[in-house]
């Protein structure tokens, strides 16, 4: 068991100051990882370092854009001096915008691409040559069921996130012979606060709409949870994974796998409900 420990690994999770970034960060942390983070806003990393020392999490947090290269470079010299090399970079950092793509503007389109995929290649170019000076690293990038499937109004976000797994796969092609491994985690539908009118029941204790029709497309009926993905990060990011390389992990309940049944077949009586964590806030990924 020793192979899934992280003692003495410095990890980056980009945007862990809440959501799954923070769920992630949490995890690894537990695995024995130094956790550092960044964010856009210094307020977000106070309130952020705050949330970390209430879970007993001593983690190192500071202000930095992913889609600034200059700023990325300063924060991992920066952790580099005070924690040595990063052997974990998670690209967890994005955004999503929904705009039916004839009405969406360049400049929204540019923003979604710029966080959502070149903020990873950002990131992760500026940790790659320490990690090859080391001996190797773990790169896991936040892809989607978008990095497969296309959906209404998600046009630049899909179009990121089906970059980020072509991204994924070339990162391990050009630095997998430096014992460099970049893989991907595709969440599906995760239960959290900003889902929880999508699944609650109407006043005759009917299912919302959308909350059947996720179910009807997932063998497991039910939402995922945070802790649904973790286990997999803490995988991702250990030495049990080293011959694990160029692959996107989907964890949404067999979703990607299913042509979905018709919603009103359904047995609501035998459908699972699942708690959502408050400090998440994501919604499709």
């Amino acid at each position: 068991m020793d192979k899934f420990r992280l003692d003495g690994k410095v990890a980056w999770i980009t945007g862990a100051t809440y959501g799954l970034g923070f769920a992630y960060a949490a995890a690894l942390s537990q695995a024995g990882a130094k956790v550092v983070f960044n964010a856009r806003h210094a307020d977000a990393i106070a309130r952020a370092l705050d949330e970390y020392k209430e879970l007993g999490i001593d983690a190192y947090g500071a202000v930095c854009d992913v889609t600034d290269e200059k700023q990325v470079e300063l924060f991992v010299a920066d952790v580099k001096e005070r924690f040595g090399t990063i052997d974990i970079l998670i690209n967890n950092a994005g955004i999503i915008k929904r705009i039916p793509m004839t009405e969406m503007s360049v400049e929204e389109w540019n923003q979604v691409i710029n966080i959502d995929l070149t903020g990873p290649f950002i990131c992760s170019k500026a940790v790659i040559p320490d990690m090859i000076k080391k001996g190797g690293g773990k790169i896991i990038n936040a892809c989607s069921m978008m990095s497969e499937l296309g959906r209404e109004t998600v046009s630049a976000y899909a179009a990121a996130k089906g970059g980020l797994k072509m991204l994924t796969r070339n990162i391990c092609s050009e630095y997998g012979k430096y014992n460099i491994q970049c893989n991907g985690i595709g969440p599906g539908y995760i239960a959290t606060p900003q889902t929880a009118p999508l699944r609650k029941r109407g006043s005759d204790g009917s299912m919302h709409p959308f909350d059947r029709f996720i179910r009807s497309k997932t063998p497991a009926q039910r939402w995922g949870t945070p802790d649904d993905l973790c286990g997999l990060a803490v995988f991702l990011s250990s030495p049990a994974s080293d011959f694990i390389n160029g692959q996107i992990i989907y964890i949404d309940g067999g979703i990607l796998a299913y042509i979905g049944q018709d919603p009103s077949n359904l047995d609501e009586s035998k459908l699972k409900t699942v708690e959502e964590d408050s400090s998440v806030q994501v919604s499709d990924r």
